[in-house]
């Protein structure tokens, strides 16, 4: 084996190891949060976490707003992902996924929700995390304003429906965390209903 060929092995290894451990950091971040909150939890906690020293975990992320900024831009582009998958089919059958997605824990965990809602407070003083927030909320209205203009109640309130159906969503996905006397499938219900009203299609039976 030439220098070339084990230096190149040496660099794909590292970056494998570096990989890893980004994501046991995470998994560690992720696991505080959601026992401590973000305001309580120290780097000293994550690296304990995670099996490492705060200096080891600085050697990945600079600091707790990196890992929260990171880790939220993680769950946020699956998120995205998911809603872009739904595209190619019938407008009805869309909000069905979008209901199955926030709802029913089809792509979203309960403590992602947790985290992401972690996130949106904090969001108010950190300008990088509001701006990735925002990023975010205008994917979701413009698919969902692309959304309703494909429905039957057509274009023109579209835009406007768009608004209502993403506050509907956050306010219910928030609702059904804190109050378990909502549930999940009574808010899904709820927000299926609505977004079929909107939408122009009959509710269901």
């Amino acid at each position: 084996m030439d220098s070339n060929t084990h230096s190149r092995q040496a660099v794909a290894l590292s970056n494998t190891r570096g990989v890893k451990r980004r994501a046991r950091i995470l998994a560690a971040f992720h696991d505080c949060i959601i026992s401590k909150g973000y305001a309580k939890t120290t780097l000293r906690d994550v690296a304990r976490t995670a099996g490492m020293t705060a200096s080891h975990l600085l050697y990945y992320f600079s600091g707790k707003d990196t890992l929260l900024e990171y880790y939220f831009d993680n769950v946020a582009q699956r998120i995205v992902e998911r809603i872009k998958s739904f595209v190619t089919e019938e407008p009805e059958r869309q909000l069905e996924l979008l209901a199955d997605l926030f709802f029913a824990g089809k792509g979203i965990t309960r403590s992602e929700i947790g985290f992401m809602l972690e996130c949106f407070g904090v969001a108010v003083h950190d300008s990088q995390l509001r701006d990735q927030k925002t990023e975010l909320d205008r994917f979701c209205k413009a698919y969902l304003s692309e959304l309703f203009a494909q429905s039957p109640c057509g274009s023109s309130r579209a835009a406007d429906y768009a608004e209502i159906s993403y506050a509907m969503l956050i306010g219910l996905r928030t609702a059904a965390y804190f109050d378990k006397r909502l549930g999940l499938p009574r808010a899904r219900g709820l927000f299926y209903d609505e977004m079929l009203n909107l939408a122009g299609f009959s509710q269901r039976g």
